[in-house]
């Protein structure tokens, strides 16, 4: 078994488990499997429906509403709309504090500065990046999971455009990433977009807006820190997007430069890793070594940093999307996970598993190369349809949110590769975003993007089957 648990062996075994005791969805295929009775239930249990229509879960658990798009925030703005990626820091007391974006294209009706026919005033704009198009961004709220409830909510970043996923940083920060490379004049725009942005966790109001130039300008997702080397892998959401990993000047100092870089497979360049199409199909649970390739002329006016990588043997995957960081306790490495929303024969999404070399972004690198590995393809819209976000449980498990046009869950995913449902959205009409746990483990938070709705989640998180760790 690998670092991280997961096997082609544990993870057939946890899809043939999953197809035979998953609850069925209603609008989805049910085949023979999907019929039978389930002899047990996975996780957590079958799910109860909601009688208020908007969030089903296990029994035990309940939820709470902290946030809607349009309620009035602390600093007389409102709380933007399409919340999407998120990050629960440690605050004071036992306070929490959740940094979030919001996925605003130009011009989008719910923002900040709804109700406010004067705009910003000259203090926010002096902190905004481009005050012509930006109206959203990240929000931060600090919550009392003691209490269950929200104490303070403010705008901590403006003047950016689809502020999709992101990551935390170890030393206490949010990285923001604009999914988007809309250039300057386009759509009334003053500057080019398509950048990365830090935010302080612990920051009291809006923080001033710099665009973090040397981590590339393309259709950034999500990105991952690395808490040993300090490097930052990022994803990209294009059908032919790359794996990149910035290596910085200074660890924990961004702005001051450092190199980008795109995942080449030794033996293998140009691979394209989605499983469909033409080309070489990637089994489960192979280890393949690495390499990196530099990038230059990272700001990319042409928005053609993936071909440049391409050119020079990079792989390519489907949608790249959420990135977690697990790091388990004991383990002197970390993993880094990714999905691909587009990947696996049915297009369905696909996860991979990154292990950074012992000497990554080295001289010495070359001696032991980095290890990348195709770690669940279920091929099944029952057990993962367009997965998302992700994030890791306390458990262990992975929480992966479903962006389908169909039906959305949250899908655990036990180290012994047992999949099953942790929540759904019984509406089906919007994507589950930015699931993160609190520092102490009590309280999931995850919001409906469309909904605009933010959710904490509390239950027997500790009440998990033990037949599947």
């Amino acid at each position: 078994m690998g670092p991280a648990g997961f096997t082609r062996r544990t993870l057939l075994q946890g899809v043939a488990a999953a197809l035979f005791a998953a609850q069925p969805l209603r609008g989805e295929a049910r085949g023979p499997a999907a019929r039978r009775d389930p002899p047990r239930a996975l996780g957590y249990g079958r799910l109860k429906r909601d009688p208020r229509g908007i969030l089903d879960l296990p029994p035990g658990f309940e939820y709470r509403i902290i946030s809607r798009t349009g309620d009035p925030m602390d600093d007389g703005l409102r709380v933007p709309g399409l919340p999407d990626g998120m990050h629960a820091f440690p605050g004071t007391a036992g306070r929490v504090r959740l940094l979030r974006n919001h996925e605003l294209i130009p011009h989008s009706v719910d923002t900040a500065f709804v109700r406010l026919p004067e705009g910003p005033d000259a203090g926010v704009q002096a902190r905004m990046y481009d005050r012509a198009v930006g109206r959203g961004g990240v929000t931060t709220l600090v919550y009392d999971t003691g209490r269950g409830r929200v104490e303070r909510k403010f705008l901590s970043l403006a003047g950016t455009l689809r502020n999709c996923g992101g990551g935390a940083t170890p030393w206490g920060s949010w990285i923001s990433c604009e999914e988007t490379v809309i250039r300057r004049g386009e759509y009334g725009a003053e500057k080019d977009h398509g950048f990365n942005f830090e935010v302080p966790s612990g920051s009291e109001n809006l923080s001033k807006a710099v665009p973090l130039t040397a981590m590339g300008r393309f259709n950034h997702e999500a990105v991952g820190v690395d808490p040993n080397s300090g490097v930052i892998y990022q994803s990209e959401d294009r059908p032919d997007g790359l794996f990149y990993r910035f290596l910085p000047q200074s660890r924990g100092e961004l702005a001051k430069g450092g190199q980008l870089e795109a995942l080449a497979i030794k033996g293998q360049p140009h691979l394209f890793t989605g499983n469909w199409g033409f080309g070489p199909q990637t089994p489960l649970g192979v280890p393949m070594p690495v390499s990196w390739v530099r990038l230059e002329s990272v700001e990319a006016a042409d928005d053609g940093l993936r071909y440049q990588g391409r050119e020079r043997g990079a792989a390519a995957f489907p949608r790249g999307e959420g990135i977690t960081v697990e790091q388990r306790a004991g383990d002197k490495s970390a993993s880094i996970w990714l999905v691909c929303t587009a990947g696996g024969r049915n297009k369905r999404g696909q996860l991979w598993r990154y292990r950074p070399s012992p000497y990554e972004g080295t001289e010495r690198e070359t001696d032991q190369a980095g290890i990348l590995e195709l770690s669940v393809e279920p091929n099944d819209n029952r057990l993962l349809n367009h997965g998302d976000s992700i994030c890791v449980a306390p458990t262990g498990d992975l929480i992966v949110g479903e962006d389908s046009t169909r039906v959305q869950r949250l899908i655990g995913i036990t180290r012994k590769g047992a999949i099953y449902i942790l929540a759904a959205n019984p509406r089906a009409n919007s994507e589950f975003a930015g699931a993160t746990f609190a520092p102490n483990g009590t309280t999931l938070f995850v919001s409906l993007q469309f909904l605009g709705l933010t959710f904490a989640i509390t239950g027997p998180w500790d009440a998990r089957n033990p037949r599947e760790l």
